[in-house]
């Protein structure tokens, strides 16, 4: 295998979502996750998951990359069933969870170990590329203590991205960090997004964020956890945050979803 070969993407996959439902028990406690959701997300397509705390948008999130089980229902990529973690799915979580005993390009390399039939100097050579995907190539040798918050997460996505997966599963992933630093990823994601032409499935409380980045906005409420409304977004890339146009549709999602909100009792953590 070549260096070359390496960095075309496979063909990005579909997911189709039928029926699932999940419930946690603990003790007397019983959190009603996902109540008989439902949903197909296309081919190389951004789609954000958008709700309030116990909606059971990350667990959906950890079942399409097989850490969690269903209780009914089932997920599927191109038909193929999925019931654990798998290399052509990839996670990105809010905490960038990189290992402080490695350095940057030792964080990338360690993605790439899902990565079989490589050898060490093609595993560099991956690592490198996609380091300069994320604008960290001089930062090869730097520790994990010596970067910034989104510099942690970019180092994550590089290392996300470098298995070259069909799917790119992301948890909340800018939600810690500064709002100048977030719009400065919602640019560098949109950008590797239309190169790489990723499956990307996308968890967030920001609607804006989720109408800056996303070709479709699923809207879920929970007690029980329930898809309510999808909204297609009509907006040419890159997108602005700031813009007028992408205000309008945030303001329209928000009204949608502070609507199914409304009537639901307290919010369980099923996240």
């Amino acid at each position: 295998m070549t260096f070359e070969i390496e960095l075309i993407s496979p063909a990005p996959a579909k997911l189709s979502v039928n029926d699932v439902s999940k419930r946690f028990v603990s003790g007397s406690l019983s959190v009603h996750a996902l109540d008989h959701v439902s949903l197909e997300i296309g081919e190389g397509e951004f789609v954000c998951l958008v709700g309030p705390s116990g909606c059971g948008k990350s667990t959906l999130l950890n079942i399409i990359a097989g850490l969690e089980r269903t209780d009914g229902g089932s997920v599927s990529t191109d038909g193929s069933g999925i019931s654990a973690p798998g290399r052509d799915r990839m996670m990105m979580f809010q905490e960038a969870g990189l290992f402080p005993w490695l350095d940057v390009l030792g964080n990338v390399l360690f993605g790439l170990n899902l990565k079989p039939g490589l050898t060490k100097t093609e595993r560099i050579q991956v690592a490198r590329h996609y380091l300069r995907l994320v604008g960290l190539e001089k930062f090869e040798r730097a520790n994990v203590h010596e970067l910034s918050g989104g510099m942690k997460q970019r180092v994550a996505l590089a290392r996300a991205l470098a298995p070259n997966p069909r799917v790119l599963l992301m948890d909340e992933p800018f939600g810690a960090l500064d709002a100048l630093t977030r719009e400065q990823l919602y640019g560098d994601l949109q950008r590797i997004w239309a190169e790489r032409r990723k499956t990307i499935v996308f968890v967030t409380h920001n609607v804006r964020e989720a109408v800056c980045l996303g070709d479709r906005v699923v809207l879920f409420s929970p007690n029980p956890g329930r898809i309510r409304e999808e909204f297609t977004i009509d907006l040419p890339r890159p997108r602005d945050i700031n813009s007028v146009d992408l205000a309008r549709y945030a303001t329209r999602i928000t009204a949608a979803l502070k609507n199914y909100t409304a009537g639901d009792g307290p919010e369980e953590a099923s996240e």
